[in-house]
């Protein structure tokens, strides 16, 4: 808020909790622009404007898609920073290659710094999307830190 920046959230696995958490705040909608939650891959083509090729090729939990996603989020808002969360909550959904608890994210400035990480998180369903959320939440905290050493 302090440098005029707003934020958007893109969504999978979190189905919101991220914007609820953020809009939890008093005097959020200060610096929250907007969140999409795009479950489906349907929705993140439509929405975000995944590359149906990025899905075929990477799968919708990877990194790859999480960059597109916070990429398209900020494209498609007038925010200047972006999160994103795709991953694999469980119970169920996992393979050998993408096990539950598989988690990417991607933090964004606008027209600038990009930043994704993969985590293999512990846990059930709740516990799995508690750790995204307060992931992400700190990831945007390491990015505003990243570019205020850059400025």
């Amino acid at each position: 808020m302090q440098r005029g920046f707003m934020l958007v959230t893109a969504e999978s696995c979190t189905g919101g909790w991220l914007g609820q958490a953020v809009t939890a705040v008093a005097g959020s909608s200060g610096w929250y622009e907007r969140g999409f939650i795009t479950y489906s891959n349907a929705s993140k083509c439509e929405m975000l404007s995944i590359q149906q090729a990025t899905l075929d090729q990477y799968g919708a939990v990877s990194a790859q898609t999480a960059q597109e996603m916070v990429i398209g989020a900020l494209n498609r808002s007038h925010a200047q920073v972006g999160v994103s969360i795709t991953g694999i909550a469980g119970p169920d959904g996992g393979t050998a290659t993408k096990p539950v608890g598989m988690v990417c994210f991607a933090w964004a400035i606008k027209d600038g710094l990009v930043r994704q990480e993969t985590h293999f998180f512990k846990g059930n369903r709740e516990t799995i999307r508690h750790l995204s959320v307060a992931t992400a939440l700190q990831g945007i905290l390491y990015l505003l830190n990243d570019v205020t050493a850059v400025a």
